[in-house]
């Protein structure tokens, strides 16, 4: 008995030890395979072009809202806290470097990670489970070529556009709100243009293409790898959103500490 409650308590700590390991090494090999096949025919543009619009184009109202409202919560709170104290003339750079630095980068990622990551795994674990792909692979298409580097590639180069897009919609939401509190819209530009350099915007849009490789390579190896029918498609959406959005702010600490 003691020998077999011992090995239980072992098996129980080592599972998700386990689990994280496999999680690296399948992502390992993901990746590790579209860097030999990026090259190789056949090149599924037209595929690629709906992901870039199915990511960055589709995703551009939800995530110029969240950004928008966002930069105005934080210019009611700052604002309000600098003009009482006579420093109202901050109130843009507050804003700006708060919106260029983290707000547009990381909502970006995360809205991407809930809406589109979540709808990659979807698809991807309801073609593993229908064995779609098996299929695929039986024609002599790859599944990497046709599924995993189109939404590899389309996050990579919408993501950055998104996060342009959310510092734009951050900065302009902070600047209605610091208006309605007595710091007039010229004041508020001039403050950003003369403490936002242009390394702060350049920094958060380098954070983009780190986190939009995490979403995809994390809705292609969750939804690849599922199995259990519909239950283990909804496992799979949901793992995704919940590593990609961990991963995100994980790698948005170590960006941050690296670029700035």
């Amino acid at each position: 008995m003691a020998e077999a409650a011992t090995r239980t308590g072992v098996e129980d700590l080592w599972a998700p030890i386990e689990g994280a390991l496999a999680f690296v090494g399948e992502c390992t090999l993901i990746l590790w395979d579209v860097v030999k096949r990026l090259f190789r025919r056949p090149f599924e543009v037209l595929e690629t072009v709906h992901q870039m619009a199915f990511i960055g184009v589709s995703s551009v109202p939800i995530v110029a809202l969240t950004a928008f409202f966002s930069g105005a919560v934080l210019s009611l709170y700052g604002t309000e806290f600098l003009v009482r104290f006579g420093a109202g003339s901050l109130a843009g750079a507050t804003v700006g470097l708060a919106v260029t630095r983290e707000i547009g980068p990381v909502l970006g990622g995360i809205m991407v990670a809930g809406r589109c990551g979540s709808a990659m795994a979807a698809q991807l674990g309801s073609m593993a489970v229908t064995e779609q792909i098996d299929a695929l692979r039986m024609l002599s298409v790859h599944p990497t070529n046709y599924l995993v580097i189109p939404r590899l590639i389309a996050a990579l180069l919408m993501l950055p556009v998104l996060g342009l897009v959310g510092m734009w919609a951050g900065v302009f939401g902070g600047m209605l709100v610091a208006g309605a509190n007595g710091v007039p819209g010229g004041l508020f530009l001039q403050s950003i243009q003369q403490y936002v350099q242009p390394w702060d915007v350049v920094g958060g849009l380098l954070k983009m293409p780190v986190f939009g490789a995490i979403i995809a390579v994390v809705a292609c190896q969750q939804g690849m790898r599922t199995k259990e029918g519909a239950v283990g498609v909804g496992r799979a959406t949901t793992n995704t959103v919940v590593i990609a959005m961990v991963l995100i702010y994980v790698a948005n600490y170590l960006l941050a500490e690296l670029l700035f």
